[in-house]
């Protein structure tokens, strides 16, 4: 009779000890669920941040891209008007030689003689005018040019950052496939 009593007071005496154990790694189990939580949230956070960050570059990158596209316009649009201005310079000076040869061969004082004398005036008036919008097409073509220079340099570190961006998350993603394994 007192054996069952006498066994069933050691196996309570023996088993709390291990009651204890469990708790403790219980406790201690949940503690690394806890810290693995924490960590996955910081994770997400920092994720979340980056995502923001990348979206703000793509929006960037996109303006630019459209800044480089309207420059690259104005710059052909100036290079046009000014190759438009010199053709008709040249048309100016070439008619303008005409008119002097034309007055160099004839000696008498015709009509057609006059009228060229003074038609010759008015076309050098209009010659010098030409000469002058043509020299400020070529300031307006340079100004646009070197804007287009600026905005393509713009738009190129903003590549140049995308790329750094794309070379970390490749490593990121490398390093995070080699640990899972």
């Amino acid at each position: 009779m007192y054996r069952p009593f006498v066994f069933l007071f050691g196996l309570l005496f023996f088993s709390m000890p291990a009651w204890g154990q469990a708790n403790a790694r219980d406790s201690e189990t949940l503690q690394s669920l806890l810290e693995e939580v924490r960590q996955l949230r910081q994770e997400f956070a920092a994720q979340a941040a980056a995502n923001q960050k990348i979206q703000i570059l793509l929006y960037r990158l996109q303006a630019q891209q459209a800044a480089v596209a309207r420059a690259s316009r104005r710059v052909d649009d100036a290079r046009t008007e000014l190759n438009q201005l010199e053709n008709e310079r040249a048309r100016l000076a070439d008619e303008i030689k005409q008119h002097e040869d034309f007055m160099a061969r004839t000696e008498n004082a015709s009509g057609d003689r006059k009228a060229v004398e003074q038609a010759i005036p008015a076309l050098r008036t209009r010659l010098e005018s030409a000469e002058n919008q043509q020299q400020e097409a070529k300031e307006k073509e340079a100004g646009a040019a070197e804007q287009l220079r600026l905005e393509q340099a713009k738009l190129d570190s903003l590549e140049a950052d995308l790329g750094r961006i794309e070379k970390t998350f490749a490593t990121v993603s490398h390093s995070a496939g080699d640990s899972s394994q």
